[in-house]
């Protein structure tokens, strides 16, 4: 290979830079927000082993394998959106993370890309205010992703994204609970289902979604730049 050609192929490596605005950034940035609406409506049914609290009174019991089995396996219904959105910003960065949700709460003022449904109405919605704050933890990832990112402060930057989503979630819920004078039993149940073991899987998931988005990153260094 000739010192020319390896010159061209290494200008051509991811280094680190900002991805600049280009006919190939603005595709990317619209297949993410098409990867979010594919996420909001995917629904991923967990399995892992787990310890109830109940664990010795159930031992005690006489019971088959199977039910003993059974009752200490976790069922869960996850919807990966939260770990798409921080891939999208380890892949694309802060600025078209930004753009990406940007593009995809207006288009979920008009079309119906949001989990229950879309319009402006969707605005009072008790779940609306996690998608508001997708922007400041896009905001914040990306900032800390910015350039060569160490890998064991990902968990770190997943945990506050992670924190930042939920919290102002709750917020929002709350506020949109006071205006409909909601009874506290039903606010509580919002709350519990929507950030309640929700966040352990999502801070999981997460991670392994940065990781991933980084990877991603420099294989479509070229497409992107």
């Amino acid at each position: 290979m000739s010192k020319r050609v390896a010159d061209q192929i290494n200008s051509f490596k991811y280094k680190g830079e900002p991805i600049r605005i280009t006919l190939g950034t603005l595709v990317m940035t619209g297949l993410c927000i098409i990867l979010l609406i594919i996420a909001t409506f995917t629904q991923v049914t967990l399995k892992h082993p787990y310890l109830p609290m109940d664990f010795l009174t159930y031992m005690a019991q006489d019971v088959s394998d199977a039910d003993f089995l059974r009752h200490f396996i976790k069922s869960y219904d996850y919807i990966p959106q939260i770990p798409v959105i921080f891939f999208i910003v380890a892949l694309m960065g802060r600025k078209f993370g930004i753009l990406a949700i940007i593009g995809y709460i207006i288009l979920g003022m008009f079309f119906p890309v949001f989990a229950l449904g879309g319009g402006i109405s969707y605005l009072f919605e008790y779940g609306f205010g996690y998608i508001l704050a997708y922007l400041p933890a896009v905001f914040f990832a990306g900032t800390l992703l910015k350039g060569k990112t160490d890998y064991l402060k990902i968990p770190v930057i997943a945990l506050i994204g992670v924190v930042t989503i939920h919290l102002l979630g709750i917020l929002y819920m709350l506020f949109v609970s006071t205006l409909r004078h909601a009874p506290w039993e039903l606010v509580t149940s919002w709350i519990m289902s929507q950030s309640g073991v929700q966040m352990l899987y999502d801070v999981f998931f997460t991670i392994l979604a940065i990781i991933l988005g980084k990877q991603a990153r420099k294989l479509f260094w070229i497409v992107m730049c």
